[in-house]
């Protein structure tokens, strides 16, 4: 595929980094927050950058946009996270052009998600497009390249059953529960944090523990008594959390800070207790290790499951890519189109110039001239002439950039110019 630019000297490229090299800690020095993402789009903005799009995870952090050179998204990655060009080499991908459409795809329809068939990626993917789009750094080329995604997304979730099952974090960490705390029914939860995977694994302990002994705890009071309201678990304050760690036998952390929330200092309890961590950056300091009677996991153990349901899941990747491939060519060709329609359009002008002096002359000299069907003729002859050429640039064993610049040569054409 050929080099998608705005300008002659961007390309489209991928910067990022996913669970696959960097772990959690890594992970959490490159996630960006709502506010970082902003700030970041508005400076790229002022370097001129007219399309860029900024997705960060628990999963991964990646930036797909236009550049002359990946290394201007890189240095706008690192200025707005915590993390060094360094360590970003260490862990890092590069993708451009083409790479960087195919990788899109395989993001958004849930091939490269942590958890095979993970579709919580789509929706976070037009959270992006929204914020590049009300910052007005969302070019047509990314608009329809999302819409794409998204489009492909669907039909994948439609007819392949490629996330058939119950297999999320969410859901692996209270098989976690289930399998490793005995008599979990009467046991004591303590959920502190109301992000989303947090909101799921309430749901799904409620559905699968039957245990009535669930409390919240969030920052903001108000979201966690919407949740609490809604499952009709007990809601405590946030000045309460050290009180109610000390009664709890499970504590689930999934909140969204920068920093650990949960260390130490906070455990008072001699009894045994699990804590689960669904938190990037983590929230649970290492530092409660050195307590004996506390045992820590992570997101990145827990979606390391793998169970019949992902093994049945795998069955469908092929017809998942073969949707992918039917999406992303229709995308190629409105991208081809898109490129050469502005010489089309000034050819077909050409055309109409040359069509008009022509007309004029002729109704001059020769009595009786029928313009009107003169014009009716040479009108269709323009048509046509400008659909082989428009066919001519469609054909993909022809060098389209050095066609269109002969057609500009030979016609001698003037483009718009934005």
């Amino acid at each position: 595929m050929k080099n998608y630019h705005i300008s002659k000297h961007s390309s489209f490229y991928t910067i990022g980094l996913s669970y696959k090299k960097a772990d959690a800690e890594v992970r959490g020095k490159f996630s960006l927050d709502e506010i970082a993402m902003t700030e970041l789009l508005k400076k790229a903005q002022q370097q001129g950058i007219d399309g860029l799009l900024a997705t960060s995870t628990c999963n991964r952090t990646e930036l797909h946009g236009f550049a002359q050179h990946p290394f201007q998204l890189i240095k706008l990655l690192c200025d707005y996270s915590n993390g060094s060009v360094e360590e970003f080499q260490e862990v890092a991908y590069v993708y451009k052009n083409n790479e960087a459409i195919t990788h899109l795809f395989r993001v958004g329809t849930g091939l490269d998600s942590q958890i095979l068939g993970d579709f919580e990626i789509i929706s976070q993917l037009k959270q992006s497009f929204g914020r590049s789009k009300k910052l007005g750094i969302a070019n047509p080329f990314l608009e329809r390249l999302v819409n794409s995604v998204i489009q492909a997304s669907k039909r994948i979730k439609n007819e392949t059953e490629i996330s058939s099952g119950a297999t999320s974090v969410s859901f692996a960490s209270v098989q976690y529960i289930l399998n490793n705390v005995s008599d979990v029914t009467n046991k004591n939860i303590l959920l502190f944090g109301t992000g989303k995977i947090g909101r799921n694994t309430c749901e799904n302990l409620i559905k699968h523990t039957k245990n009535p002994n669930i409390t919240l705890i969030n920052r903001t009071k108000e979201k966690a008594d919407k949740i609490g309201g809604k499952f009709n678990l007990t809601v405590r304050d946030y000045g309460d959390l050290q009180a109610e760690i000390r009664k709890t036998d499970v504590l689930v952390v999934a909140t969204g800070a920068q920093k650990p929330t949960i260390c130490k200092e906070l455990i008072y309890t001699k009894n045994p207790l699990l804590i689960l961590d669904l938190s990037v950056p983590k929230n649970v300091d290492d530092n409660v290790l050195e307590l004996e009677n506390v045992s820590l996991v992570h997101l990145d153990q827990l979606s390391q499951i793998t169970d019949e349901t992902l093994e049945k899941r795998k069955l469908f990747v092929p017809q998942a890519e073969q949707i992918i491939e039917e999406v992303k060519n229709d995308f190629t060709q409105w991208l081809e189109t898109r490129k050469f329609a502005p010489v089309i359009k000034a050819l077909k002008m050409k055309l109409k110039t040359m069509k008009e002096e022509e007309l004029d002359y002729q109704s001059k000299k020769v009595a009786n001239f029928d313009t009107e069907h003169a014009d009716i003729i040479s009108n269709r002859i323009i048509q046509k002439i400008t659909k082989q050429f428009a066919n001519h640039l469609k054909d993909e064993t022809i060098d389209s950039d050095s066609s269109l610049e002969l057609i500009q040569k030979v016609f001698q054409l003037e483009l718009e110019t934005k």
